[in-house]
Parts: C-alpha cells; sequence; structure tokens
C-alpha cells in the first residue's frame, strides 16, 4: 500500500479580464511539468460549456476539472470548495493551478483560500493576473472596475500581446507600473504565453488589511472591545504593504460634496506619495490623481461610490483628516445618517 505524506500543494491563481490571454499562458506553463510530478488545473468557465479545458493537455500526469456556470469567486464558494477538496486529496498534485473566469474577482477567491482550513493543503504562490498589452490603449476597457479590481488584487502581472503594443500602449503601461507600485512588484512581458514557471513561483505575500467603522464611529465605542469588521457602507481601513502604508475610505454614492472645499482639504495634505480618488461633488462626478509631481483632476463617471486613498511611508491619526472630508458634506439632509 503506498503511503502519502502530507504536503502544501504550491497553488497558483491565474486571472485576467476576457480574453486577456489566461490560457495561452496556462498551456505554455503546463508544458513544463517535470517528469513524475503531477500537476492540476482547476478552470472556471461563466457559461455553461466548457472549452477552455479541451486546449490543455489530456496527458497523463495532469488533472483538469472545469467549473461551469457562474463565478467561483463569488456565488460558486461550495462547488469550488468541493472541487478544490477532491483535486488536492485525490490527485495529490505537486502543484496546482486555478484559473478564474474572466469575469471574476480573484481578491474574494484569494480571501477564501486563505482560510485556515485551507492553510495546511496549500501553498498560496503569487497571484498573477494577465492583462493584454495590446489594449492598454483603450480607456473604456481598462477603466472598468472589474478590470481595475483584478490589476488590484495582482502581486504580480503578466502583459500578453507585447509583439503587438502600440506607443500608446507602452504610456499606459509606464502609468500603470506607477499607479501600481505599492502592491505589484514584478511586471513580466509574456510573448505569445512563453514564460519561465520559476518566474512565478513567488510565495504570496499577505496585505494587512482592517476595514473598520469611521474613525468618528470608532471614538464612540467601547475602548477595550474589538475594533468590529465591517463590509457595509460607509467605512475606513487601513493596510500595509512593501513598506508602505495604504489609508483609504469609501462613501455612499449618495453623499454630495462641496468640489472646491475638498479640492482644498487635498492640496494641504502632506508627506504623501500617492492620493487618489472619486467623489460625487456639486460639479458633478470628478477624479483625483495627485502625485507629488502633478495635482490632477477631471470629471468622471458615475462610481459605485464615493472612495479616497492615499499612499504614505508613515502611518498618522487621520482622525482630523477624515474630519476635513467629511466636512465637505453638502447634502445636508444625510450627515446625520
Amino acid at each position: 500500500m503506498k503511503i502519502f505524506t502530507e504536503k502544501a500543494v504550491k497553488t497558483h491563481i491565474i486571472s485576467g479580464f476576457l480574453g486577456a490571454g489566461k490560457t495561452t499562458l496556462l498551456q505554455h506553463l503546463l508544458q513544463q511539468k517535470p517528469e513524475g510530478e503531477i500537476w492540476a488545473v482547476l478552470m472556471n468557465e461563466f457559461g455553461h460549456i466548457g472549452i477552455d479545458q479541451q486546449l490543455l493537455p489530456q496527458d497523463s500526469g495532469y488533472e483538469v476539472k472545469e467549473l461551469l456556470g457562474g463565478c467561483l469567486c463569488c456565488a460558486g464558494q461550495l462547488p469550488m470548495q468541493i472541487a478544490l477538496s477532491r483535486l488536492i486529496f485525490d490527485k495529490r498534485p505537486d502543484r496546482l493551478f486555478i484559473e478564474p473566469t474572466g469575469l471574476g474577482h480573484p481578491a474574494q477567491l484569494l480571501e477564501q483560500l486563505m482560510e485556515p482550513q485551507w492553510q495546511v493543503q496549500i501553498d498560496m504562490r503569487a497571484l498573477v493576473t494577465v492583462i493584454d498589452g495590446s489594449r492598454l490603449h483603450d480607456a473604456a476597457w481598462v477603466n472598468q472596475e472589474l478590470y481595475q479590481d483584478q490589476l488590484k488584487a495582482a502581486q504580480l502581472v503578466v502583459v500578453s500581446h507585447v509583439d503587438t503594443m502600440s506607443e500608446m500602449d507602452d504610456l499606459v503601461l509606464t502609468q500603470f507600473k506607477s499607479d501600481y507600485f505599492v502592491s505589484i512588484q514584478t511586471w513580466l512581458l509574456a510573448k505569445q504565453g512563453h514564460l519561465n514557471i520559476q518566474q512565478l513561483d513567488i510565495p504570496h505575500q499577505a496585505t494587512q488589511r482592517k476595514v473598520v467603522p469611521l474613525i468618528q464611529v470608532q471614538k464612540k465605542l467601547n475602548s477595550t472591545e474589538q475594533l468590529p469588521t465591517v463590509k457595509q457602507l460607509p467605512y475606513h481601513y487601513v493596510e500595509t504593504s512593501n513598506g508602505y502604508t495604504v489609508v483609504g475610505w469609501k462613501f455612499s454614492k449618495r453623499w454630495q460634496f462641496d468640489f472646491y472645499e475638498l479640492l482644498d482639504v487635498l492640496c494641504e495634505q502632506t508627506d504623501w506619495l500617492r492620493i487618489k480618488g472619486i467623489f460625487n461633488t456639486d460639479q458633478g462626478w470628478m477624479v483625483f490623481n495627485f502625485n507629488p509631481d502633478h495635482l490632477n483632476y477631471k470629471s468622471g463617471e458615475q462610481s459605485l461610490d464615493n472612495r479616497i486613498e492615499l499612499i504614505t511611508l508613515h502611518n498618522r491619526d487621520w482622525e482630523t483628516f477624515e474630519m476635513a472630508l467629511l466636512n465637505c458634506r453638502i447634502d445636508q439632509s444625510e450627515k446625520t445618517q
């Protein structure tokens, strides 16, 4: 009787928007499987007809499981957990790739896989997001909320279709590297999906993030009790990553702010590396993108909420800043809500 020793399976999440090149990258990665090892793939199709699975190797040493209908990041937690358990315990793979649908939220999937019950079974590697380099010039494409969320979840970005990138695509990529310098440390250019597996074999670096009530609400709570974790608006969060502090707020989209008062508050801030925000103002929805060299703002599309994020090298008492933000509200009827 063969005795199996428990070992954590190296696990890669390969995320990316529709048509980014995830499956092409996965095909080339699978070709690098050492003889004698078993590699497994868990794929997720939003529709009910599986196609991508047929594009992957069906030879001995590969185990491919496909989940159809819906997104395993959001609604399919139980089916995902069952399928993942079967892959790990029945097949005992040496390496596992999880490819969520292009409409998925990889941060939610990662959060599930970082829960205690998976810690012994899974050795999580850096979350990969694949982006199509030849479409970076398409502002309507890259500014979609889901596209941005997938980038924010990444620790490592693979840029596909680099051989057809235009000068404008190159400029946008440079801007992306600047925008996401805190969370994304590695950007890899993959011509026709060719990358070495060792380039992706980087341990996942957990981000310490606390989502808590607004600071003014926190002051009303008992100082001896633990701060509650909140998921509804409004809320405040602080996270640390790679030596930086990221602090942010999200408010209801119904809250409206005085544009010029808000601009004054942002311009008065010191000791920051980046300020980004989008607000519902009396001048319409406005997008702010400040760096130490340029204080940029412009009209924007309606957002899901009001939000602002600051990046600094040092944490500090943010109560004064929060109070200044809230004093910019002009929807007086809702200020007590």
